[in-house]
């Protein structure tokens, strides 16, 4: 690899050298961007394969969009995700440009049995939209939002992120479920579940999706909705990434003002028994227009915490100071963000709390009660560390979640109350290996209250573990997995394993 490289680096000088500035410059990204030899690459099994240079070539001619392999100019940024900790090489990435170049990508992949990651937003915590040596998919470059107003419809390609939904509906009045985070993408937000802001007063993203144009594990693309492959269409509503590559989603849109109340109170850390305790008796009895997160975080290099309440009230603006009221009598702030705020802008108002610089992991569960023996474990046993930060938190669910059956889509959790998660952050140049010890440990503290946890922040979870989460609809998921992708090329998820 090292004479290749020298070979390549000496040709591209000497060619930049006889040409003008701007040709220079092409040649030499061209001279990066050449299929050099044979690819070694991994299969789903984890058997390692040679991609002959020839089927490589073959591959990046189909596609309009970019084939990148290690060394290529765009492979490093692209093979990266949000937490900085995951470290993994593809052997190949595809940048597709429409659902051609996903069928081109899927069908290769097929063919050679594959290791293969998808890629939308990237927000991944255990690192299951890249993969090391297999074949990556990164939809960064397949990006593209559009609004029906008369409708009420969103179309939103498949490596699209929340911002461009929120923007473009909310430029008609209209809103979905978009997450909290707007960098997010809305693939791996909307196939595992879709919590957000909205999310008890309109359901989870995935209850909004009137259709999905995928790309399933035979290279074909299939649209699915109540009337065509209805199968299909309930499975990958709540089933993740396990029957193949959404291309593009159709969304109904409900009309809603643009301004909300909302934003972040902040209080010590002292509180934190009374504040929880609030957040645990509200949560239940609050309107569905109300949404509340509860946080409380100690960052890492200190040994002080905060907690921090954050709401997102899209009532009516009359009855906001009432609703919001039990907040307040929790304790006393040390600041008060909330305020009239447009619901675009509350929607990025956290896109800087993922990392960074630093690593993390989690553990996540439902609860569907929030007894006080929950809060007292938490107030008793959080802890802040200099040398590594900690955080739980509470993400609010009920209001019309729960009104949905839980089979009527392949989302089961529809009794949780909330989502609970604990986290850990610590510095990239340290091994994780102490750091996931002690959160696991953490954990075991929480876990009875549980039930069950969110497909989209699946990491190590054995297969049992999968099979049970999805409870009363794992076995119509195994047939549908059966009949879509019976190799298990989509298996980098909360997987579902073929039986045939």
């Amino acid at each position: 690899m090292q004479r290749r490289h020298f070979l390549q680096s000496s040709i591209a000088a000497a060619v930049a050298a006889s040409l003008p500035t701007s040709q220079a410059l092409a040649a030499a990204l061209a001279s990066m961007s050449e299929v050099a030899g044979d690819v070694n690459a991994m299969t789903g099994g984890g058997a390692q394969v040679m991609l002959e240079r020839a089927a490589v070539k073959e591959l990046s001619d189909r596609l309009q969009g970019r084939l990148l392999l290690p060394g290529f100019d765009g492979y490093e940024a692209a093979r990266r995700v949000l937490n900085p900790g995951i470290d993994k090489h593809p052997a190949l990435i595809v940048q597709p440009t429409g659902a051609a170049d996903i069928t081109q990508a899927v069908t290769f992949a097929a063919e050679r049995n594959l290791l293969v990651a998808v890629k939308c937003g990237g927000h991944s915590y255990g690192g299951k939209s890249t993969c090391e040596g297999g074949m990556q998919i990164d939809l960064s470059t397949f990006r593209g939002a559009r609004v029906d107003p008369f409708s009420k419809t969103a179309y939103i390609t498949g490596g699209s992120l929340l911002a461009a939904l929120d923007h473009e509906a909310m430029n008609f009045g209209l809103v979905t479920t978009a997450g909290t985070v707007s960098h997010t993408g809305v693939g791996g937000l909307t196939l595992g579940g879709g919590f957000g802001r909205l999310a008890r007063r309109f359901g989870l993203a995935l209850d909004n999706v009137k259709a999905v144009d995928v790309v399933t594990a035979d290279g074909k693309l299939r649209h699915a909705s109540a009337t065509e492959n209805p199968d299909l269409y309930w499975g990958v509503r709540g089933g993740g990434g396990n029957f193949g590559v959404v291309t593009n989603f159709e969304f109904g849109l409900h009309e809603m003002q643009r301004q909300v109340i909302g934003g972040d109170v902040v209080f010590p850390l002292a509180q934190l028994r009374d504040v929880l305790g609030m957040y645990a008796e509200y949560t239940q009895a609050a309107p569905d227009d109300l949404y509340l997160d509860f946080v409380v975080t100690s960052k890492l290099g200190t040994t002080e915490g905060v907690c921090v309440v954050h709401a997102c009230y899209s009532g009516p603006e009359g009855e906001a100071e009432k609703v919001l009221a039990p907040i307040y009598k929790a304790g006393k702030p040390l600041d008060d963000g909330i305020k009239a705020v447009d619901y675009t802008a509350i929607q990025r108002s956290w896109d800087n709390t993922d990392p960074r610089n630093t690593s993390e992991y989690l553990k996540s569960g439902f609860v569907n009660a929030m007894p006080d023996q929950l809060v007292s474990t938490i107030a008793q046993n959080f802890k802040a560390f200099n040398e590594r930060g900690t955080t739980i938190f509470f993400q609010h669910s009920g209001g019309a979640i729960g009104r949905v059956p839980a089979d009527a889509t392949a989302f089961a959790h529809r009794k949780s109350i909330a989502n609970m998660f604990a986290v850990v952050e610590w510095p990239m140049d340290e091994a994780p290996e102490s750091h996931v010890a002690y959160i696991r440990d953490h954990w075991k503290q929480f876990e009875p209250f549980t039930d069950g946890w969110y497909t989209n922040e699946v990491s190590d979870q054995a297969a049992g573990a999968v099979n049970k989460n999805y409870q009363g609809n794992y076995e119509r998921l195994v047939k549908l997995k059966n009949q879509y992708d019976p190799t298990n090329l989509f298996r980098l998820n909360a997987n579902i394993r073929p039986t045939v």
